[in-house]
């Protein structure tokens, strides 16, 4: 993967930020799109159809949130937000909406440009395949891991990175319960610094998408006191 050829959506209101993090993206390689609002971070999503977003949740127009909600709709293009807001249920809401990962400020321009990285590689597919096409209960479930494809059904089933190696991660191992830690780890990687609960947010937001009923899970299974397993078959 050449890094160059990597476009970088950034979105922040302040200054002084966008000069430092467009300046440490282009070191690392990276074509850099720094807009300061939030109708110009949507015009310029359209226009130059990036590889990652960097949002600011706090814009001085359209909120971060709302910008999140409408590039959901749209596309799974991984999304990092960047936060003033340190609550965990407030980094929680941002992660609910479609989010792939979370920086707070202040932050170290050099974890973010890590956290970038292992998003980027997350979204090139760097799980290894397990083979072509993997059915279960009978045909309901569809992974096509060669064209990176989940379908319900007749239906494509849009995932965001995270949620796509998640799904890939429990069905390597269908018997294996995974902590919550094992999951970050495996997931969002050994460098992750955050609340455990975040990998449950990401688990309620791929049920949402792969089950009939979420709250009766038939793939994602809670095993209650440790962690969950993958229950298709």
């Amino acid at each position: 993967m050449k890094v160059e050829s990597k476009k970088i959506l950034v979105v922040d209101d302040e200054d002084k930020i966008v000069e430092v993090v467009k300046s440490y993206l282009e070191n690392s390689g990276y074509s850099v799109f720094a807009v300061f609002n939030g109708i110009q971070a949507l015009e310029m999503y359209e226009k130059v159809n990036p590889s990652l977003i960097i949002l600011d949740l706090m814009l001085p127009d359209v909120s971060g949130e709302e910008i999140l909600k409408t590039i959901r709709k749209r596309s799974s293009v991984p999304i990092i937000m960047l936060t003033a807001k340190v609550e965990e249920e407030d980094i929680l809401k941002g992660l609910d909406i479609g989010a792939d990962d979370y920086v707070t400020k202040p932050f170290s321009p050099r974890q973010l440009i890590a956290r970038v990285g292992a998003l980027l590689r997350r979204a090139c597919g760097d799980t290894v395949p397990l083979s072509g096409v993997l059915s279960f209960n009978d045909g309901a479930l569809i992974i096509d891991t060669l064209g990176y494809e989940v379908r319900k059904g007749q239906n494509v089933v849009s995932l965001t990175p995270v949620e796509y190696k998640l799904l890939l991660t429990m069905v390597k191992y269908p018997s294996k319960v995974f902590t919550r830690e094992e999951l970050i780890t495996l997931v969002l990687g050994e460098d992750f610094e955050g609340y455990d609960r975040t990998i449950d947010t990401h688990i309620k937001n791929l049920r949402q998408k792969i089950e009939d009923d979420s709250k009766h899970p038939q793939y994602i299974l809670t095993v209650h006191g440790v962690g969950y397993r993958f229950g298709g078959d």
